[in-house]
């Protein structure tokens, strides 16, 4: 399974917000926990329904979204 895989988007979900699957964990929440100084083994001991895929996860997802493409007109 690809880490991107882990990542869902349903509109009936957290508002159609990025969450990682199987639960209502939203990417930026797992983010924002990271950007602050969280080590992954801290968000993993606070919620411990994730993995350490899923923290690998959303560092992927968040590493693609940043990658877009530049329009130019």
């Amino acid at each position: 399974m690809s880490l991107l895989e882990r990542i869902t988007v349903d509109p009936a979900v957290v508002h159609g917000r990025p969450v990682v699957r199987g639960t209502r964990m939203r990417v930026a929440d797992v983010l924002q926990l990271l950007a602050h100084g969280a080590t992954e083994s801290e968000v993993l001991e606070d919620y411990p329904y994730l993995t350490a895929d899923d923290v690998k996860a959303c560092l992927e997802y968040a590493a693609v979204q940043a990658d877009h493409a530049i329009l130019t007109v």
